[in-house]
């Protein structure tokens, strides 16, 4: 829902919540990157959530380079955006390639006008439900980590504020990995960021455990799995390991019963 200015409104607990109070609220998160011990996968993933609410967006999906400067799906707002964040990476072209190799802002991009630009890309977006595409470099000066894509069902420009802002956010997020490690740290850097690699590996396997384990879809499973680590105190990646390997730990997790569809419907909306 927007407001008569246009700018979105969400509800938490029956109370509005402005577009700038998201933002207040998404640039705290932000700033807890800043502590010693911070969870990267979750924290992507919260800011592609973000995006999605306080943008005019319907889906968002974030690439994190490795070491040798190759570029991985690392976190995505939902399971349509993660398979479009694949499938541009084998293809090797896209958006979001365009916007790290370059390092400038690909906006506005009808993907109905890119089937020569991106020819693969553009018709797997365009069969999955996307009608336009931006993506925003992760970069701070000269130093390029990965990009944030933005998805639209619609086609027409993305505003300026909205361009602003994403930019904004994508910024912030790349400053929060950064300024974990100083100049001598770059070393770490690297192996924190290939952590936050594998990790996705991780989280992808116990995605497809839960869901089969408990009769919802990966999406769902997601929700669930997300869930289960804040309520519990865990971080999202020790979490997706003990489910993937089965352990005591996720017993619960998994042996819960099948989801009602009611139940189902309400871990679309986590």
């Amino acid at each position: 829902m927007r407001a008569s200015n246009g700018a979105p409104r969400a509800y938490r607990e029956g109370v509005t919540v402005t577009r700038e109070e998201q933002l207040v609220e998404a640039f705290v998160e932000a700033a807890d990157t800043l502590v010693d011990d911070f969870d990267v996968i979750e924290f992507l993933h919260t800011l592609a959530g973000r995006c999605v609410q306080l943008l005019d967006v319907d889906a968002a999906g974030i690439m994190l380079a490795d070491g040798r400067g190759h570029l991985h799906a690392t976190a995505a707002s939902s399971e349509s955006a993660r398979l479009l964040e694949l499938f541009e990476l084998q293809a090797d072209a896209g958006p979001c390639m365009d916007a790290f190799r370059t390092g400038a802002q690909v906006v506005n991009a009808d993907l109905g006008a890119s089937e020569e630009r991106w020819p693969r890309f553009a018709e797997a977006a365009q069969a999955t439900g996307y009608a336009s595409v931006h993506a925003l470099p992760l970069r701070l000066r000269s130093t390029i980590i990965g990009a944030l894509n933005l998805f639209r069902a619609h086609q027409g420009a993305l505003s300026a504020d909205d361009i602003h802002t994403g930019q904004a956010l994508a910024d912030v997020a790349t400053i929060g990995i950064l300024a974990q490690r100083s100049a001598q740290q770059a070393e770490l850097l690297t192996t924190q960021l290939q952590r936050a690699l594998d990790s996705r590996v991780t989280i992808e396997q116990a995605k497809g455990v839960l869901a089969e384990r408990r009769g919802i879809s990966v999406d769902q499973a997601f929700a669930l799995l997300r869930a289960y680590a804040r309520n519990h105190n865990l971080h999202l990646s020790d979490l997706a390991r003990e489910v993937a390997e089965g352990t005591s730990t996720a017993a619960e997790l998994l042996s819960g019963p099948q989801l009602a569809d009611a139940d189902t419907r309400g871990l679309e909306r986590a």
